[in-house]
C-alpha cells in the first residue's frame, strides 16, 4: 500500500478496483480526500487512519473515461443526418446544415451542447477532446465538471495568407478561467487544408509544446484517392464549394506519408480515425509516437468502413477512443464505443481496450498526470460501475456494453 493519513478522507471498497496501470484488484479499495487519491490497496491491506470506510458492494471502481474526439458544436444535429454508404455524401449534408445555421451561438445550439456534456458525464466521461470551428463550447465546458482540450480547428485549401490566418485564429482565442479547459489548434484534414496551412499550424504549435494537436486522417477511401491522384469525390466537392486550388498537386502517397513529409506529425498528434491506414502507416505513427483515435461507430455511420483495430494494436501505436459527434453517433456514451471496439476486434484483450478509453486518452490530451489511472496524487475522478454479483472477468464485462444508469461517480455514491 502507498499513501498517507489524511483527516476526513474516505476509503471506498468495491467488488473490483481497476487501477488501469496495474491488474484489477478483487475486493480492492481506494482512499480519497480533497479531490485526490490518497492510497490504493487490496482487501487484506490496512487503510489510512482517520478515514470513513464505505463499502460500495457489487461495483467496479475505475478511472473516469476519456473521450479523445468529439464535436460538441454539432450536437444540435443529433438524429438529423442519416447514415450514408460513403463519406462525402454525409459531409455534403453536414455542410448544408451548417450553412443553414445563422448563429453558431443560437440558444438551441448551446442547449444541445450542454445536454450532450451532461449525458457524457452521466455515462462516465471525465474529459473530452472537443473539435470546434466556432469555440462556442468553451463556456459550456467551463461551467461543467468536465476537463477538456478544445481544438480550434482551421480549414483552408487555398488560403491567401496561411500564417496570417493562424495568427488571427490564435489572437481571437479567449482564455478560459482555471485549468480544466485548455485551447489548442487542429488542422481539419488533408483534403481541406493546404500544405502552407499545415506548416503554419505546425509552427504555431511550437510555441505551445504542452498541448496536443489533432487532425482527421486516413478516414475514407475518397481521401486516399484524392491524395494519390487528385481525383474523386473530394475533388468534386472542392469544385462545388469553390475551394479547389488549381496550384495544388496530388502528392501520390498515403495520407500518413503526406503529413509526415510536411513535418506535421509528432508525439503530440492525435490522428483521428485512421481507417485507411496501412501497416506501414501505423508503424510510422508508432515510431513517431503519435496517437490513433478510433471512433468505430461513427466510421460505420459515415460509410468509411470499420477501423482496422487489431492492426492498430499490433503495430504498437498508442490507441485512444472517441465517439465523434452526435451527427454521426447515437450518443456520447464511451462505454458503448468500447463495446463497438470490442466487437470489431474481439482478439484484443479487454484490458488494452480499457486502457485506450482511460490512460491512453488522458495521455494523448496531455492529462496523463491527472486522469486515466488510479494512484496516489491523481485526481479522484473515479467511476463506480454496477456489475453482476460474482463477476469474475470484470474487464470483459466492462467492454461488453455498460448503460448510463449503471454508472455513478464515486464521490456521489452512497453505501449500498
Amino acid at each position: 500500500m502507498l499513501g498517507r493519513s489524511v483527516p476526513q478522507s474516505k476509503s471506498w471498497r468495491a467488488a473490483w478496483l481497476l487501477p488501469i496501470a496495474a491488474a484489477p484488484i478483487r475486493g480492492g479499495w481506494v482512499t480519497t480526500g480533497g479531490g485526490r487519491v490518497i492510497a490504493v490497496g487490496t482487501a487484506g491491506e490496512p487503510r489510512p487512519r482517520e478515514t470513513t470506510e464505505i463499502d460500495l458492494g457489487d461495483v467496479a471502481i475505475l478511472p473516469g473515461l476519456v473521450n479523445a474526439h468529439t464535436h460538441l458544436e454539432l450536437s444540435y444535429l443529433r438524429g438529423t443526418i442519416p447514415p450514408q454508404p460513403s463519406f462525402v455524401p454525409w459531409v455534403r449534408q453536414v455542410i448544408a446544415a451548417q450553412r443553414a445555421r445563422t448563429d453558431p451561438a443560437a440558444p438551441a445550439i448551446l442547449a444541445a451542447m450542454r445536454t450532450a456534456i451532461g449525458d457524457a458525464r452521466r455515462s462516465g466521461t471525465a474529459a473530452l477532446g472537443d473539435i470546434s470551428n466556432t469555440l462556442v463550447s468553451i463556456e459550456a465546458l467551463a461551467g461543467s465538471p468536465m476537463r477538456a482540450v478544445i481544438f480550434h480547428e482551421l480549414l483552408g485549401f487555398r488560403p491567401d495568407d496561411a500564417r496570417g490566418l493562424v495568427a488571427a485564429a490564435v489572437d481571437a482565442e479567449p482564455r478560459p478561467d482555471g485549468a480544466r479547459v485548455q485551447i489548442s489548434l487542429a488542422a481539419h484534414a488533408p483534403y481541406s487544408v493546404a500544405p502552407a496551412l499545415f506548416e503554419a499550424i505546425r509552427d504555431a504549435m511550437r510555441n505551445r509544446p504542452e498541448l496536443p494537436i489533432s487532425v482527421h486522417l486516413a478516414e475514407s477511401p475518397d481521401e486516399v484517392e484524392f491524395l494519390r491522384d487528385g481525383t474523386g469525390a473530394w475533388r468534386r466537392l472542392l469544385d462545388d464549394v469553390g475551394a479547389w486550388n488549381p496550384e495544388w498537386r496530388a502528392p501520390g502517397v498515403s495520407p500518413v506519408a503526406y503529413l509526415a513529409s510536411l513535418g506535421f506529425l509528432d508525439r503530440r498528434t492525435l490522428v483521428v480515425h485512421g481507417v485507411q491506414a496501412t501497416r506501414a502507416d501505423l508503424l510510422e505513427l508508432a515510431r513517431i509516437g503519435a496517437t490513433v483515435v478510433a471512433c468505430p461507430r461513427s466510421n460505420v455511420y459515415t460509410g468509411v468502413g470499420r477501423p482496422p483495430v487489431e492492426a492498430f494494436y499490433a503495430s504498437g501505436v498508442r490507441v485512444a477512443l472517441g465517439t465523434d459527434s452526435l451527427a454521426s453517433a447515437p450518443d456520447l456514451n464511451l462505454f458503448a464505443e468500447l463495446a463497438a471496439l470490442h466487437q470489431v476486434a474481439p482478439s484484443v484483450p479487454a484490458a488494452r481496450l480499457l486502457e485506450s478509453a482511460t490512460r491512453h486518452g488522458a495521455e494523448a490530451l496531455g492529462l496523463g498526470d491527472e486522469l486515466g489511472s488510479i494512484g496516489p496524487g491523481r485526481a479522484a475522478d473515479l467511476l463506480a460501475v454496477r456489475i453482476p454479483p460474482g463477476t469474475v472477468d470484470v474487464e470483459e464485462y466492462l467492454v461488453s456494453g455498460v448503460e448510463p444508469e449503471d454508472v455513478s461517480w464515486v464521490h456521489e455514491s452512497i453505501q449500498r
